[in-house]
């Protein structure tokens, strides 16, 4: 699944452990993965995201010691998603831990990214591009669950971007989606929400079918500055939820 491919996605230089641990906590904590869900094994896990058994190993034992995952041994065996979060788990949700200047920040980069992805995808894409992200908007107009949801829309966000035939930027987009897809799946709990994305896609499917470039930069912008006016509103209210 594209949501998985994201978040066992190859990891930076920096604090490796620190960053497989949040990661993995984020996707926890928000549901993305999902309770008793099994974990790759370690060796595939230090291939999918570059870095050592040791720091796999290292990551896996403190998601432990939080109570996140917990570990069967035996030919079954593995290390799996707990069932309920702890008190203490869900005082890391990044929610609780990231700031507003941060979340501001992320979403203008993943803004910068998606618009400039939609201004080359709306003079490059195939007919055969847009069937493709047509097929997806479909996917994500029906899903039924945030991760599902959450799963559809990061399809659907890498389309564009790989439809501007740029591998940076597609590259980018998929490093980025490490951070956003645990955020927007706890935005995905709404219908409302769900429904406003579907037709904030169909304006920008528009767009890039008609080749419209201006229309096509504004509807990214708009899609993206969407949600993270809904992830800032969900931060300033975390405390109180």
């Amino acid at each position: 699944m594209i949501t998985h491919a994201v978040i066992f996605a190859p990891i930076g230089q920096a604090s490796r452990s620190d960053q497989i641990v949040q990661r993995l906590t984020n996707a926890i904590v928000t549901g993305l993965l999902e309770p008793h869900e099994q974990l790759p094994n370690e060796s595939d896990l230090a291939k999918m995201m570059g870095v050592s058994h040791i720091t796999i190993r290292e990551a896996l034992n403190t998601l432990r010691a939080n109570e996140l995952i917990h570990t069967v041994r035996g030919r079954n065996g593995g290390s799996f998603v707990c069932e309920t979060v702890p008190e203490s788990g869900k005082n890391l949700h990044p929610f609780r831990s990231i700031s507003t200047d941060y979340l501001a920040d992320l979403g203008e980069m993943h803004s910068a990214i998606i618009s400039h992805s939609a201004r080359l995808a709306s003079r490059r894409m195939t007919q055969a591009d847009l069937n493709r992200l047509l097929e997806f908007t479909e996917v994500l107009a029906k899903a039924e669950t945030p991760e599902q949801r959450t799963q559809a829309d990061m399809r659907c966000l890498l389309a564009i971007a790989a439809c501007s035939q740029s591998a940076r930027l597609a590259n980018q987009e998929l490093q980025l989606q490490a951070e956003w897809a645990s955020l927007v799946a706890a935005l995905y709990r709404s219908r409302d929400i769900h429904r406003e994305v579907i037709a904030l896609y169909a304006v920008l499917t528009e767009a890039l079918a008609s080749h419209s470039e201006q229309a096509a930069v504004q509807a990214a912008s708009q899609l993206i500055d969407t949600f993270t006016e809904y992830l800032l509103e969900k931060k300033m209210n975390y405390h109180s939820e």
